[in-house]
């Protein structure tokens, strides 16, 4: 009678121990996002311009004209070409995107240290960083 018991919880143990969930990989490989905007083709090219443009510029272009725009995209495409050969490379694309990522992420440490720096003394003060974060709090 021991033998059977003894079986059987070593027969759950056994399946218990074994019954790992599988880890769920992702297929991407996942980045930092290119743009807050959501990404949507078949509605809005606006996630495309984020990334390709940057914030700032993104919303200049949306200004424009479509023909103002084609001439501005190419004189950027000029830019994009680094080796001057007519074509864009992937790593050319790429590099022009970072680029653009780069320089919006700069601008806008540049909008926040402005805001945070109450006095214009070029350094950020706790007291000067707790009035303009917390300010309407306090």
């Amino acid at each position: 009678m021991l033998f059977p018991r003894l079986l059987l919880c070593l027969g759950v143990w056994a399946l218990c121990g074994s019954a790992k969930p599988t880890e769920r990989k992702e297929r991407v490989v996942r980045e930092a996002p290119l743009s807050t905007r959501e990404h949507d083709d078949a509605q809005s090219f606006d996630y495309d311009h984020d990334a390709f443009l940057g914030a700032e510029e993104a919303k200049s272009f949306d200004q424009l004209t479509p023909e103002e725009s084609k001439e501005r995209l190419g004189k950027i495409v000029g830019k994009i070409d680094e080796d001057g050969d007519g074509f864009v490379t992937v790593e050319e694309l790429k590099a022009w995107i970072k680029f653009a990522q780069k320089r919006w992420i700069y601008e806008d440490v540049e909008r926040q240290w402005k805001g945070h720096d109450l006095n214009e003394d070029g350094l950020v003060s706790w007291e000067e960083y707790k009035n303009a974060t917390y300010g309407y709090i306090l």
